[in-house]
């Protein structure tokens, strides 16, 4: 840091780098963005215009070669978060990487070990654990007002919502709907239980509706879409145990001929139960069942996500969302992955 002030690169200059990590490292005090890049040199160079961004480049390496920068936010497709999580580690940057973690286990271990040999805060963009919701679950989670979690149900169906672009390139995404939108509700649910350790996935996925053409409906494209490829599943669900006992099901859609659920998560436990949306909390009192709305203030995820990750790097703390989730997560999309291929339960 110099004269006290954070100074942060963007890698990746797409829709997510724009709409919710720029603006939110904006609005932090004492924080500067100093360098972007994309491969798209043309798009790099008209955010660094418009956003007043000093350094501009079409090579990440570049941006992690800024001795002025203290940390980066990783904002690429999926296949490229390893390589450039690994380079800026070695380089002492601190890093915020959008979710997955990786393409897969293997590279998901080694960013942890460059983030553990280098000694730096190493962030995971779970997003979802920082709404207003999330956090109040989480809390009355900790808190033992839940008793032992033992089961829990989440997913995230989208009727029509088929992204174009390069989500749909297994090549640079991994996968479809279980990588990109399952991630966050499988994430998430796991948090709430108390992160136990996943030891086996049960799962199917399917390719069944692809690039559908259906009218009076919205798609939403990527910057970059010139290349359109459809390889990926559009639904998927399974069952995950783990070593505590407890267990998880998820269903995830891109598309699927089915009623949008937007994001959700069941928790149950021996004490209370809860639900991420609508929020409900459905306990006990008095011996009656009682179901209660908690009041809360909606909040913006994405601000709280950077100002926490700005604070740990400041005050040297691990982040709600380290590494070491990422490569937990990591395990059991894979896992989904492997299961639905050999048609059988995986061990992890």
């Amino acid at each position: 840091m110099k004269d006290g002030k954070l100074c942060i690169g963007i890698i990746g200059a797409g829709n997510i780098a724009q709409t919710a990590h720029i603006p939110n490292y904006k609005k932090q005090k004492d924080v500067e963005i100093i360098g972007v890049c994309d491969f798209n040199f043309d798009r790099a160079k008209e955010v660094a215009g418009k956003f007043d961004i000093k350094y501009v480049s079409n090579n990440f390496q570049d941006i992690i070669n800024i001795e002025e920068i203290d940390a980066v936010s990783i904002c690429t497709p999926n296949s490229s978060h390893a390589e450039i999580a690994i380079a800026a580690a070695n380089a002492k940057k601190h890093i915020l990487c959008e979710k997955p973690m990786a393409m897969n286990v293997k590279e998901a271990e080694e960013m942890c070990k460059a983030a553990k040999d280098n000694n730096i805060i190493f962030m995971m963009g779970f997003v979802n654990r920082f709404r207003a919701e999330s956090k109040l679950i989480k809390t009355l989670a900790d808190a033992g007002k839940f008793g032992e979690i033992y089961y829990a149900k989440t997913g995230w169906m989208r009727r029509r919502g088929t992204p174009l672009g390069w989500f749909t390139d297994l090549s640079k995404s991994g996968g479809g709907p279980v990588i990109d939108i399952g991630v966050h509700v499988i994430d998430l649910t796991w948090y709430f239980m108390g992160k136990p350790k996943p030891i086996s996935v049960s799962a199917a996925t399917y390719s069944k509706i692809g690039n559908y053409q259906t009218k009076g409906v919205g798609r939403w494209v990527a910057l970059d879409a010139d290349n359109i490829v459809f390889e990926t599943e559009d639904s998927a669900s399974g069952f995950i145990r783990f070593e505590n006992g407890a267990s998880m099901t998820f269903d995830v859609s891109w598309a699927i001929n089915g009623k949008d659920t937007g994001v959700y998560s069941y928790i149950f436990g021996t004490k209370a139960g809860a639900s991420l949306n609508p929020l409900m909390i459905y306990g006990e009192e008095e011996n009656y069942l009682m179901d209660s709305a908690p009041v809360i203030k909606p909040e913006d995820s994405f601000a709280n996500q950077i100002e926490h990750f700005i604070e740990c790097i400041r005050e040297g703390k691990e982040p709600i969302a380290p590494a070491e989730d990422g490569l937990e997560v990591q395990k059991m999309l894979n896992g989904i992955y492997e299961s639905a291929k050999l048609g059988r339960e995986v061990m992890l």
